[in-house]
């Protein structure tokens, strides 16, 4: 979460209220930083903090996130059912427990886990956590299999493009990120990347489907065949974790022949988000590993549940039951016939858009929507005069978020726009941001640029 600082006499500021909301006599405003000495009448309360809310941007237009912005009212209604349910006391809501068994073994079908498994997994508060748990897995499997061997400082292998939840974990567990670089066409992990990077005190490798940077997949299988060498060769072995926050939920319905899941024997353990195109609300995530084996017990705990103990493992405690009931809702109203036409329908209106963007003239695609629903696109070289900051600053006066940011290191001075094309997103609303993007090319080429390049690099939206 952002930290926020509290500084001296920062408090000292007020909020107005409305006069319709005041008596004759009282004060027309509330602390805006401090706790009020009395209270307000809850409608009084609510326009308050309603009105403050307005100067959010609209999520619906937030093509920088992958984060659901809509949901059928039936799956917004259960939710409201369980806001008062604490997911964690599994004893008190059992069934809200069950329903979470049954999503994790759905998952764990959709990603062809063995069958002599048992895969095992569970709900998060989204992939970020996720990650964290597949990450504390990797490591504590490398400490069991180097025993009295495990000296130095253990590492982690991902391309630069790895959303940031992984550089936290790796500076939380004081693991050594060694991050591949990129290059010119080479956008993502490769292969022969991911190998070189490989040693003794290497806890595994990470590999995306669905890289945030661009919406591409890593080639698993690739990757895989190349640490069976390595092992082969050198006696290194070393597991794979795929981070499917994204694609978790579109190869599977869109890409079946595509072999990136438990197919793979090293592939260890998946995570996805249920808030992305699982189509949940925010707030849920689920981790899937492929057997015990691959989950070491002493970072399993035991709860009471119903007389008797249930494993669990998890870095936050208490939540609402909501997303669990909402994801569960989803598969069953969807099915997989549903979730495919849901995802296809994504995808072919992002490839439709990326094919008009790049017909407008001065822009250059780096992907086109043909794997997750999202594709980054830049500026021409022989485009001077304006920005890709630029293009993205003159879109909000339309309402529309659309992020730009420079590429990782080895492709910082490529700076690129991305679009995420998310359920709800509709063919018709493509239409207008093309015909709004249309305008401000021509009002930019006119006039020029004049937004400054912000000073970080890199998205980790």
């Amino acid at each position: 979460m952002a930290l926020h600082e509290v500084r001296p006499r920062e408090g000292a500021g007020a909020v107005s209220l409305l006069p319709q909301f005041t008596r004759p006599g009282e004060l027309g405003e509330v602390p805006r930083d401090r706790i009020p000495e009395t209270g307000l009448p809850p409608d009084t309360a609510y326009q308050l903090v309603h009105d403050e809310l307005l100067l959010d941007g609209n999520a619906r237009l937030n093509l920088a996130s992958f984060v659901t912005t809509w949901m059928e009212p039936q799956a917004r209604r259960l939710m409201d059912e369980c806001l008062d349910k604490n997911f964690i006391d599994r004893d008190e809501y059992p069934q809200t427990t069950e329903l979470e068994r049954r999503c994790v073994r759905m998952l764990a079908d959709l990603w062809s886990a063995p069958a002599d498994g048992p895969a095992t997994g569970c709900s998060t508060t989204g992939s970020s956590e996720a990650c964290m748990l597949g990450g504390l897995a990797l490591l504590h499997r490398w400490r069991e299999r180097r025993g009295d061997e495990a000296r130095g400082r253990p590492n982690l292998v991902m391309g630069a493009n790895v959303q940031v939840c992984w550089d936290k974990f790796c500076r939380y567990w004081d693991v050594e990120p060694r991050q591949v670089p990129l290059g010119p066409g080479r956008l993502h992990l490769t292969a022969d990347g991911a190998v070189a990077h490989c040693d003794e005190n290497t806890i595994g490798v990470v590999a995306i489907m669905g890289s945030t940077f661009d919406g591409s997949y890593e080639p698993v299988a690739e990757i895989a065949a190349a640490l069976d060498r390595l092992h082969e060769e050198r006696g290194l072995d070393v597991p794979i974790h795929v981070d499917a926050a994204s694609g978790g939920f579109i190869a599977p319905f869109l890409d079946p022949g595509i072999a990136w899941d438990f197919r793979i024997p090293r592939v260890q353990s998946i995570n996805t988000s249920g808030h992305k195109y699982g189509l949940v609300y925010p707030g849920i995530g689920w981790i899937v590993w492929r057997d015990r084996q691959a989950l070491p017990k002493e970072l399993v705990f035991g709860v009471d549940y119903l007389g008797g103990e249930m494993p669990t493992f998890a870095l936050t405690f208490s939540r609402p039951g909501g997303q669990v009931a909402a994801q569960y809702y989803n598969l069953l109203r969807l099915g997989r016939e549903g979730y495919r036409r849901v995802q296809q329908a994504c995808r072919d209106t992002a490839m439709w858009l990326a094919s008009k963007i790049a017909g407008l003239g001065p822009f250059e695609l780096l992907s086109n929507g043909s794997a997750v629903p999202a594709f980054a696109f830049r500026l021409r070289d022989d485009v001077r005069n304006y920005s890709v900051f630029d293009v993205s600053a003159e879109l909000r006066r339309y309402g529309w978020i659309v992020p730009a940011y420079h590429m990782p290191p080895k492709l910082e001075d490529v700076a690129v726009l991305r679009i995420v094309v998310r359920n709800g997103f509709s063919h018709e609303m493509a239409e207008l941001l093309l015909g709004h993007l249309e305008r401000v090319v021509h009002e930019l080429e006119r006039t020029g640029g004049r937004h400054p390049e912000p000073r970080a690099t890199g998205f980790h939206h």
